[in-house]
């Protein structure tokens, strides 16, 4: 960050308050990246600078609210990057046929549109076994959490719903519409259970066949990522797969126990211990 010492300092003391006051852990995050998100609210806020929109925070419950989400918001779409669904449907078939259950983790799960696509590409690929996918959907945000268990989503100016479900032949068996108004049907909300969860703070979750964790690792701090990974290693059976955001790779210390399933779109096989 560039600017005088005193805002330089002000700063400082802003990411000393979400570490104080914010269910966040703003020193696993790079501070271009908090930068960007806190400037992003000082402008919603009209602050004129860091010590000012720390007087903000100070008086102000509902701001800390809204730059928890602006810190933990994941840019998410249905089927986002649909070269790795292709990729991922033998994933799928294999472990629908090899296991009687089949354990799933998006994490971090942002709206819910991510676990959903996965619910609904199994539903839709006759090879696979979808009654046998039981989908975890987790964020650190209780409000995404809330947005992704309603299951509404609308197109805007920017967002265009139909668009993202183009990868489907027809999103009708798994999506209503109303105008621009699309909601997630029962049968697909039904597949997938949504929690909150830290993965910097809490424990690993019970070992998962197939774990989602795109585009959260390009945020986190170098010194930081290897522990993270230890997490999700420790959330993924032996045999298990992993996908990452597709300018993601598997940290130099962990590629041992991972070996490249779709190397484009970053899918992964665990291959180490449990």
């Amino acid at each position: 960050m560039s600017g005088s010492r005193s805002d330089d300092e002000a700063f400082d003391r802003v990411v000393r308050h979400i570490e104080d006051e914010v269910p966040f852990e703003p020193g696993y995050y790079n501070e271009a990246y908090l930068e960007r998100r806190i400037s992003a609210r000082m402008q919603r806020r009209d602050a004129d600078d860091h010590t000012e929109y720390l007087r903000i925070l100070r008086r102000d419950e509902s701001e800390r609210d809204e730059l928890l989400d602006a810190l933990t918001i994941n840019v998410t779409g249905f089927f986002r990057d649909p070269d790795m669904w292709e990729n991922l449907l033998p994933v799928l078939r294999d472990l629908t046929s090899e296991r009687r259950r089949v354990e799933a983790w998006s994490a971090p799960c942002a709206d819910g549109r991510e676990p959903y696509s996965l619910a609904m590409v199994a539903a839709d690929d006759p090879s696979v076994t979808a009654r046998r996918l039981d989908i975890l959907a987790t964020d650190i945000s209780e409000e995404a959490i809330d947005a992704a268990r309603a299951g509404v989503y609308e197109t805007t100016r920017t967002t265009d719903i139909a668009d993202e479900l183009g990868p489907l032949d027809s999103y009708e068996p798994y999506v209503e519409r109303d105008g621009d108004r699309f909601r997630v049907r029962d049968r697909v909300e039904k597949q997938v259970t949504f929690d909150t969860h830290d993965l910097i703070r809490d424990e690993p979750e019970s070992p998962k066949d197939l774990l989602f964790c795109r585009n959260l690792l390009i945020y986190i701090d170098a010194e930081y990522k290897t522990p993270l990974f230890e997490t999700l290693r420790a959330s993924l059976r032996h045999g298990g797969y992993l996908v990452l955001g597709k300018t993601e790779s598997v940290p130099p210390e962990c590629r041992d126990a991972f070996e490249p399933v779709a190397k484009r779109s970053r899918i992964y096989r665990h291959v180490g211990g449990d």
